[in-house]
């Protein structure tokens, strides 16, 4: 009986953070990486990555929907990856060369110009707002999808981005 208080006073507990995390649909924008990624973040060549909130874009020389990563650096130990492809419409804006709009990083936000959207770079997550806080902030529905995020491991010398 009293296992059975104590596991109801934990589930209790725990309750209200089962809703606290968005749920979003699947993204079939997503695009896959044809194989993890590599990169020595304690080095020069990736110096913005040697301090806690740096961020890098790096960009694939494998051919893949991909539009390059961004790679944020989280805490010493912790890093975030996310695709620069917009998630909600990666094809809306096409310059006359062919060339698609890519997300750009302006702390604390990853910013889609051409669509509008704003995103947390912490989580991926869509920024909500009041809508005249955020210029030209859609608000009919069009942005749905979170940024694209990859798997990282870091072992404290290399850090693998993956799928």
């Amino acid at each position: 009986m009293r296992h059975a208080k104590l596991h109801l006073l934990i589930l209790m507990a725990l309750l209200p953070f089962a809703h606290g995390c968005k749920e979003y649909p699947q993204n079939p924008n997503r695009p896959v990486l044809p194989y993890p990624i590599t990169i020595y973040p304690n080095t020069m060549q990736y110096y913005e990555l040697n301090f806690v909130s740096g961020w890098i874009y790096i960009t694939s020389d494998v051919e893949s929907a991909s539009r390059g990563i961004i790679v944020y650096r989280q805490s010493e130990t912790e890093f975030l990856a996310f695709d620069r492809m917009p998630p909600n419409e990666p094809d809306a804006c096409t310059d006359s060369h062919g060339n698609t709009t890519r997300l750009v990083v302006d702390i604390p936000f990853v910013v889609d110009r051409c669509n509008n959207a704003y995103y947390n770079i912490l989580n991926g997550q869509i920024i909500i707002r009041e809508p005249d806080m955020v210029p030209n902030f859609p608000t009919d529905g069009t942005v749905v999808f979170p940024l694209i995020q990859y798997h990282t491991f870091y072992d404290g010398v290399k850090l693998v981005i993956s799928n």
